[in-house]
């Protein structure tokens, strides 16, 4: 289980953050496209088992709301995983090629390849997805996406994330790495109410 230390449900200390360059964020405002109501901030690590738990809920949520809910992958890599800051730099490469969730998805199905492998595993699911699994080798040497992974990292420890993976939503801080009993009802009843309270 992932380290932890605050109340399942707290508020955030801080207002919900910007879209991580990279992840597979909304529509921009510009582009004429409306953007999602609801943000949830998914606090994730990829080495981490809990976060292989919550994929369920993840996909359940997706499913539930579709283009009202915007599921925005944040990165808090532990350091007691130490592939855990190369998948978080991976992740991004994989959104920057356009396949971002469905290669954090792939990558937390076998965590324990990842564990044994490390960074040669991270590329070749990039190429069983069909990804540039060069440009992924090259991203991961020159560590073109290290400061958005320090910048999600220092941001969660500043609203108070300790383990993987906590939620935001709302302003609510939802922590998953103690329990994730109860916890997809707790999203989508502040999701409903902040999609009801919407212009």
């Amino acid at each position: 289980m992932s380290d932890t230390s605050s109340d399942a449900t707290t508020p955030a200390e801080a207002t919900a953050p910007a879209p991580s360059p990279g992840t597979d964020a909304g529509t921009d405002a510009g582009s004429g496209a409306a953007r999602p109501a609801v943000v949830l901030d998914v606090w994730c690590e990829l080495q981490c088992p809990d976060c292989r738990g919550a994929l369920a809920d993840l996909r359940a949520l997706r499913e539930r709301y579709g283009d009202r809910l915007e599921l925005r992958l944040r990165h808090f890599p532990l350091d007691k995983h130490r592939h855990a800051f190369a998948a978080a730099q991976a992740a991004e490469e994989a959104a920057e090629q356009g396949r971002g969730w469905a290669y954090v998805e792939a990558v937390l199905e076998r965590v324990e390849e990842l564990d044994r492998t490390g960074e040669p595993f991270l590329v070749q699911v990039a190429g069983e997805l069909g990804l540039d699994a060069e440009e992924f080798d090259t991203a991961l040497i020159d560590g073109r996406h290290i400061l958005i992974v320090d910048a999600d990292q220092a941001e969660g420890k500043a609203i108070g994330v300790t383990g993987t993976p906590t939620y935001v939503l709302g302003g609510e801080r939802l922590d998953g790495g103690k329990s994730q009993e109860g916890l997809r009802e707790r999203v989508e009843e502040i999701a409903d109410r902040l999609l009801a309270e919407a212009p």
